[in-house]
């Protein structure tokens, strides 16, 4: 029974999330991945390895980590229909649950608007800086709500709309695979020389995995204001990503705004291409918009879960 599973692990995670208390004794569960990842490159990674080796060991790393977590949580998942019986669908609901991110990323989000509202650019460059990866010291007004709204539309999709997706399709294992790519992508994907060929699998397997997932909330985005068409259909390849630029574009169009353009990392500023054409110049309140676009969305992505539950 993925479907109910689904409809209450969302439920689950809208209302309560994941509690700081609970984060502060044993972490997340995604903390987890982290670890085995790290220690998968440094020892696979190191420098003096070659490259053809790095990036057969990058491979194996996401097979291993990927079929782990797959078979451990289908163990759990028939673990618990055997131990709840016909309500075992709460059980995995409660265990899929922190995979989503609903609540996580609204109550990461909503504080950078809060502390931008009231002057607070410190507290305000603290928070975007817990969402982003980009060089946050030097942003203005602007650059810290474009950084906090194009978190919120990239991670609609990572965070929200691909882990639904692999819940429905393949219940408690689907989710948790899903995530422990994610994870991977997220900390060695990346195109700097460091991780380029360790990381050449994890980043190609998470571009696949969210390949559908991405164009979902792009177009749910879009519905959900009934508008930023044009904006989605002309700028989402001007992101980097093949995936994530379908969420910043039909969120740029939706707000009227432009996002993207020139970001730095690790001091250096890369010329990246604008999203959108609207304004640049976004504050408090294109962030609390934002946020509510992404709360219709959410809404949307139920409603699509009960469709799907109608329709078997």
């Amino acid at each position: 029974m993925v479907e109910p599973t689904a409809l209450a692990a969302l439920a689950i995670d809208a209302v309560i999330g994941w509690p700081h208390a609970l984060y502060r004794r044993i972490g997340h569960p995604v903390t987890l991945f982290a670890h085995i990842i790290e220690a998968g490159e440094r020892r696979w990674n190191r420098p003096e390895l070659a490259v053809s080796f790095r990036r057969a060991a990058g491979v194996l790393l996401v097979i291993l980590l990927g079929s782990g977590t797959f078979l451990l949580a289908l163990a759990i998942e028939q673990a618990l229909w055997t131990w709840l019986g016909r309500w075992g669908w709460i059980g995995v609901a409660i265990a899929a649950a922190p995979g989503l991110a609903q609540r996580s990323l609204y109550d990461h989000v909503r504080p950078v608007a809060d502390r931008l509202a009231t002057g607070d650019l410190e507290g305000a460059r603290g928070a975007v800086n817990m969402i982003v990866g980009r060089d946050t010291a030097q942003l203005d007004e602007p650059g810290i709500a474009r950084a906090a709204i194009e978190s919120l539309a990239e991670s609609f999709c990572d965070g929200v709309a691909a882990p639904l997706v692999f819940l429905l399709l393949l219940g408690l294992p689907g989710i948790w695979t899903y995530k422990a790519i994610n994870t991977a992508d997220s900390l060695i994907g990346h195109k700097e020389e460091r991780w380029r060929a360790f990381g050449w699998a994890a980043a190609r397997t998470d571009d696949a995995l969210n390949f559908i997932p991405a164009r979902l909330a792009g177009l749910l985005l879009c519905v959900a204001d009934w508008g930023g068409w044009r904006t989605l259909w002309r700028d989402h390849a001007n992101h980097a990503s093949p995936n994530s630029g379908w969420p910043e574009a039909a969120m740029a169009g939706a707000l009227q705004l432009r996002l993207a353009g020139p970001i730095a990392y690790g001091g250096i500023v890369h010329d990246k291409p604008w999203i959108g054409d609207g304004r640049a110049d976004a504050n408090a309140a294109d962030i609390r918009r934002a946020l509510a676009l992404y709360g219709r969305a959410c809404l949307l992505l139920w409603a699509l879960a009960g469709g799907f539950i109608w329709a078997l």
